[in-house]
């Protein structure tokens, strides 16, 4: 053992003198070889041991690395088979789960429809029975009758007239109801030209009136300013009259102070005989004309498009359906795109998005301050400026815009607001005198004239030549203060009507400001026309985010933060109730109970529109979706939504066009959703699964969560984690609440416009 220990020193002591060695400078070492006696054969030898050793290591750290790969392909081998697994026993359930969904939904709308068409019969009757003398608008000998006996009544006292359209008001609300319900194309025709008539006549009867007010000016005229003015309202129309009687070439405006209104005239007109009148209807009889043929010609539109694909939309689509996840849960690749091709026909593509939100305003163009020319009425307006259906700008080959057609306001992208102002400048009717004690008035046929402006530039001085020689009218000034119904979102804009070309147009209105402290705005116009205010219809798109949460059997709560402001609607069976902060002018809508077809209307009506349209995705920046799985989810959240709470996610806008992303879990009671409660599933035209991944994470990863298993249907995905207590509610959610729910998701898209 001593002879063992004194070799192993040995060759210790030699391998530390090799090292050492090596180490040292060349001269050190060749002396050092000489102390230490070290051989070739020796360092040879060490050479070999370090070689070997090196091999052993490489050898080891392979075996690691194949051993961990085998590992890894297990793993992937069986994850495969449950996965299959998985696959396989979501296809044998497939059919039934999708038969009992079709069932559930069926008998749904089934009752929803028996339930309308016994209201419509109740509503019948009761207008049947109400003896009150109005007639009954679907009768249509009754409304000739009643337009008839007006068209030939002789009243034209203000008050009595104002009474007569309040009446005739409610029988076109009345008209626009049995539009709205669908009726035979027959009937709907014979509906829109009562309609028509009854809305021209009730614009003749306040101009009659006006006409007796006006004769009597010089009896009722001011003794501070000589002239007359006078202001006449009630819940739908305010009248304001000025007439000149006074003729004071230093007069510049006038401003009816009780309702905010105000003008100014040029000193042509100041010295004119002539009655100006600024008449408010809180209604709008002329947005409806403009709308319907502008949707006619989008139709039409898209029609063409639809019958010439573009080739670069099919590959870019093609390419997008690539990068999305792998497969459709288990379907064939000729399957997919053979649902993909049926979405593509049977409905409106949602992926055509052409510009961001601050690009929206290039389709009404800014207020000129021309005050010359007027531009010919266009035939037809357009949909967008600068870009095609598609979105994409012009090409060289396309065929240039009417300029006229630029000013044309797109009503599915701006919204009338506060109803219509009629400018008018008319003649001054004829005023009596008294001679002898007795007052003779001069007495015309010809009814309300109106007083031409401009005038023939040989006749008058109120017009001169501009810059180019063209022949400019002096302007007309307005002022308007905001109806207090109103919330703007936005600054407003103006239109005026062309009653030519049957639109609101931008051309003509110049010098607008708006002070929005006092909320009033001030424009100038070369002439008088019918002017509305304009709001972005989508100036609150696109939404932050939305929450629908359940607050007990039947009632829910929607929440939906967007761009601007947040809103909160409550749902309970079958009406709504609208909820906002800081938001005072409201108080009228807030807190009412109403169906949620009367709160779109009064929340659009009101400035404060969260609703989509067919058109929306052209002015909104979006995610697009399928739009049938869309509607599908949309369907079965309202099923559910007793007992679940949705919520947005932020990994919706990552998983492709074909799939959604949402979050959800269920609450019982009516209180604020805990963070750490939700969980996000990821849908699709195939299947629906949980995913194990959470809202807060990293990257996004379509790995299933532990436990769980994919399902056809996101009604029967979220089944096995609801408690029994919540599947009672469930089974016992009442149809019209269903349907409320469902109409509010899929009027406001949530999942696409978010």
């Amino acid at each position: 053992m001593f002879a063992l220990a004194c070799a192993v020193a040995l060759v210790t002591g030699r391998l530390a003198l090799t090292c050492e060695l090596v180490n040292m400078p060349p001269k050190e070492r060749k002396s050092a070889k000489k102390a230490g006696g070290i051989s070739k054969a020796e360092k040879e030898k060490l050479q070999r041991e370090a070689d070997e050793q090196k091999l052993r290591d490489e050898e080891e750290a392979r075996l690691i690395a194949e051993r961990e790969e085998n590992e890894r392909l297990e793993k992937e081998r069986i994850e495969q088979e449950k996965q299959q697994l998985l696959e396989l026993k979501d296809k044998e359930r497939r059919e039934d789960e999708l038969n009992e969904l079709r069932h559930i939904l069926d008998e749904n709308h089934a009752a929803v429809i028996s339930w309308e068409s016994d209201c419509r019969e109740k509503a019948k009757w009761a207008r049947y029975m109400r003896c009150d003398g109005t007639p009954d608008p679907s009768v249509q000998s009754e409304i000739n009758s009643f337009i008839s006996l007006w068209q030939e009544d002789s009243e034209t006292r203000i008050q009595q007239v104002l009474e007569n359209c309040d009446l005739a008001l409610q029988l076109t609300d009345e008209l626009n109801f049995l539009l709205s319900d669908g009726p035979e194309p027959c009937a709907a025709e014979q509906y829109r030209e009562t309609l028509l008539t009854s809305q021209n006549l009730i614009h003749c009867k306040l101009n009659k009136a006006t006409e007796e007010i006006l004769k009597c000016a010089k009896s009722n005229s001011d003794i501070e300013t000589g002239n007359m003015q006078t202001v006449v309202q009630d819940t739908n129309v305010t009248l304001c009259l000025w007439a000149n009687l006074n003729k004071n070439p230093r007069f510049k405006s006038f401003q009816f102070q009780e309702v905010g209104l105000g003008f100014e005239l040029p000193k042509p007109l100041a010295v004119s005989d002539i009655a100006v009148r600024i008449l408010h209807t809180r209604y709008d009889h002329l947005s409806y004309r403009s709308e319907r043929k502008q949707i006619e010609k989008k139709k039409k539109s898209m029609m063409g498009d639809a019958c010439t694909p573009s080739a670069s939309t099919e590959s870019s689509t093609a390419e997008q359906n690539e990068d999305n996840m792998d497969g459709d849960e288990g379907a064939s690749t000729e399957q997919v795109e053979e649902e993909r091709r049926s979405v593509r026909s049977e409905s409106k593509s949602a992926t055509s998005v052409k510009s961001l939100k601050e690009e929206r305003k290039s389709s009404l163009i800014k207020l000129v301050g021309e005050e010359g020319q007027m531009e010919t009425p266009a035939e037809e307006p357009i949909t967008a400026v600068g870009s095609d259906q598609n979105g994409s700008l012009p090409s060289l080959h396309d065929p240039v815009i009417d300029n006229s057609e630029m000013h044309i306001v797109d009503l599915q992208q701006y919204t009338p607001l506060g109803g219509v102002f009629y400018f008018d400048v008319f003649h001054l009717p004829p005023q009596s005198n008294t001679v002898k004690g007795w007052e003779m008035r001069q007495l015309l046929d010809t009814g309300l004239q109106i007083f031409p402006y401009p005038t023939e530039q040989s006749s008058s001085t109120s017009v001169m030549p501009d810059e180019n020689g063209a022949v400019a009218s002096l302007p007309v000034g307005v002022t308007v203060t905001v109806p207090d119904s109103i919330m703007l979102l936005e600054e407003p804009q103006v239109a005026r009507w062309d009653s030519d070309g049957q639109n609101w147009r931008t051309d003509c209105i110049s010098e607008a400001s708006y002070d929005a402290q006092t909320r009033k705005i001030s424009f100038q116009m070369n002439a008088f026309y019918a002017f509305t205010l304009l709001q972005d219809s989508h100036a609150n798109m696109p939404f932050q985010s939305w929450e629908l949460r359940p607050l007990g059997q039947d009632s829910a709560l929607l929440t939906i933060t967007g761009a601007l402001i947040g809103i909160s609607i409550t749902i309970k069976g079958d009406k709504c109730m609208l909820h906002m902060e800081d938001a005072k002018e409201l108080d009228y809508l807030l807190g009412k109970w109403m169906g949620p077809s009367a709160l779109q209307k009064a929340m659009k009506k009101a400035g404060i529109n969260i609703f989509v349209n067919e058109y929306s995705d052209n002015y909104v920046s979006i995610n697009p979706k399928d739009p049938l799985i869309e509607h599908t989810v949309y369907e079965q959240m309202a099923l559910m939504s007793s007992t679940m709470a949705f919520s947005w996610s932020r990994w919706n806008s990552q998983c492709g066009q074909a799939h959604l992303v949402l979050q959800a879990c269920e609450q019982l009671k009516a209180e604020p959703v805990a963070d750490d409660a939700w969980s996000l599933y990821l849908l699709g035209a195939q299947r629906s699964q949980r995913l194990k991944m959470k809202e807060h994470d990293e990257s996004f990863s379509p790995e299933l969560a532990d436990g769980t298993e994919f399902h056809s249907t996101f009604l029967h995905m979220l089944r096995p984690d609801i408690s029994s207590e919540g599947q009672e509610k469930v089974s016992q959610s009442h149809y019209l609440f269903i349907d409320t729910v469902q109409r509010l998701l899929c009027a406001t898209r949530v999942l696409t416009f978010s």
